[in-house]
């Protein structure tokens, strides 16, 4: 069972109190009440696993714990909007009564998620941000929600997103606009915005989200978080909605969000892998970041596409980036990919084929008449005007043939390329699509175009108190350097900090 919250404040219970107990070097709390204070909510995942392993604290109180945050911060975000709360707090109780027979179903043993309301969620409403799935039930989980679920992980609710997934702020129809909790005037960003608001905002500790123009990227960078985009062809889609099928498959990567760095690592392979349902994805073997070396590494960066020159502050993150790359031994070029300023023009156009037909027919068909002003937008300024023959449409997937070429021919000499995430911090809610701000968008998108696996962390703060991230990509299938690379950022300056709006 699953409550609707949307804007209304969810009124859950929390535990008694209780004390702190030390595990390793961070203190965590054994009871919900002392959620604010900071302890168990602004966990990693992975120590929260290793904590709940340990004995040291009950996966009860942990679940606790993060949805009395949940009912503290989300009136203000309206991130989470359907809250598990009863079938969370029974699997979490049977979680430790597992580990007190001495069973652990896996690495997530009794760790709480949130899933973006673009995955199915067996037996919990999943929209995709459409008023025609407002009460659609899915009968099963999407592939990866079912690999978190296998590995002991129990799912707190699903996350706002904007409709179809078609936009890189978060608001539709059914549950309206999420905020971010850093300045609730702007975007957390999207489409995986609301699971960017809520993780950010230590309502949960890991999200499972996906990425196919930005979509997990943009709102790390807008909310201050650790992102991994895998390579395409990594993580099956099998249950997104809308599910991913035709010649644009590729651009669509199910994605990982955290608070830090080292949850990525720890749960993109139990997310990865063929399952025999989404015919493109490939068995790869997967590196383990801690095994880089960082001195053998040899890395290109840029801090402006030539198309959106970032503030000052973002090319000052970028370079103090490579800076620190180059004090750790990386091999440091300043270098920009030659069709680095094309990637939004290659990305849109694919897009343009029938000026947005196809997806207004679709939205019909699962019974959507209405669509959200934000919709209305992706699809006048992304998909319209339409090519006026075929040829000119089959022309435009060319030339991403021609970019993907163009920029592999590029990595050759490289292990990874750093740059802005988006040439701005977050934005005003509503401005996504201004002329100046959507020229920003191919930062994000050219690894969308390219495949390859794409990190983020925070690296700095704005003048106005947000995040500031920046993006590592590598080359296929060394997601281990792409997270390598970030992990050194992270603890060079820190990585996520609590907001203060919420």
């Amino acid at each position: 069972m699953s409550e609707t919250i949307g804007r209304r404040e969810f009124l859950g219970t929390a535990a008694a109190a209780g004390v702190a107990v030390a595990v390793g070097t961070k203190s965590f709390v054994t009871s919900a009440n002392a959620a604010n204070e900071g302890y168990l909510t602004s966990a990693s995942a992975s120590a929260l696993a290793e904590a709940i392993r340990s004995k040291k604290v009950s996966s009860k109180t942990v679940v606790d714990a993060y949805l009395a945050r949940i009912t503290e911060v989300n009136p203000k975000l309206n991130a989470v909007v359907q809250l598990t709360a009863e079938s969370a707090r029974k699997e979490a109780d049977e979680a430790d009564a597992a580990l007190a027979r001495g069973d652990i179903k896996g690495p997530l043993h009794g760790v709480p998620v949130t899933i973006k309301d673009t995955l199915e969620t067996a037996g919990v409403i999943c929209t995709g941000g459409t008023k025609g799935r407002a009460n659609y039930v899915p009968k099963a989980d999407a592939t990866a929600v079912a690999r978190l679920r296998a590995a002991g992980a129990i799912i707190l609710g699903k996350t706002n997103v904007p409709e179809l997934a078609g936009a890189l702020e978060t608001d539709n129809l059914v549950y309206g606009r999420t905020n971010n909790p850093y300045d609730l005037a702007r975007t957390p960003g999207g489409s995986s915005g609301g699971e960017a608001a809520i993780v950010a905002a230590g309502g949960s500790p890991l999200g499972l989200g996906t990425d196919a123009g930005g979509s997990i990227r943009v709102p790390a960078h807008f909310c201050g978080l650790a992102a991994i985009k895998p390579t395409s062809g990594r993580v099956p889609r099998t249950g997104q909605f809308p599910l991913p099928l035709g010649a644009r498959n590729a651009v669509f990567h199910v994605s990982l969000l955290a608070r830090k760095v080292e949850d990525l690592a720890l749960a993109l392979p139990i997310i990865s892998g063929p399952d025999y349902r989404d015919h493109s994805i490939v068995g790869m073997p997967m590196g383990n970041p801690g095994n880089v070396k960082l001195q053998d590494l040899k890395i290109a960066f840029f801090d402006d596409d030539g198309v959106a020159t970032p503030t000052r502050e973002i090319i000052a993150a970028v370079r103090d980036s490579a800076k620190a790359f180059a004090e750790a031994g990386v091999k440091v070029e300043e270098s920009r990919p030659p069709d680095a300023g094309t990637a939004s023009k290659v990305y849109f156009d694919m897009s343009r084929g029938d000026g947005g037909a196809g997806t207004r027919a679709f939205l019909k068909s699962v019974g959507s008449d209405e669509i959200s002003p934000l919709f209305e937008k992706a699809l006048t300024y992304s998909v319209a005007p339409a090519f006026a023959t075929t040829t000119e449409a089959l022309a435009a997937f060319v030339r991403w043939d021609l970019f993907r070429n163009s920029m592999l021919r590029y990595m050759e000499n490289y292990d990874a390329i750093l740059s802005a995430v988006a040439p701005y911090p977050a934005l005003l809610h509503g401005t996504s699509f201004d002329e100046a701000n959507r020229r920003g968008f191919g930062y994000a998108q050219a690894h969308n175009l390219t495949g390859w696996p794409t990190a983020t962390v925070r690296v700095g703060t704005s003048p106005e108190g947000l995040p500031l991230g920046v993006q590592v990509a590598a080359r296929p299938w060394r997601e281990d350097v792409a997270l390598a690379l970030v992990q050194h950022l992270e603890k060079t300056f820190g990585g996520w900090k609590m907001p203060t709006a919420v």
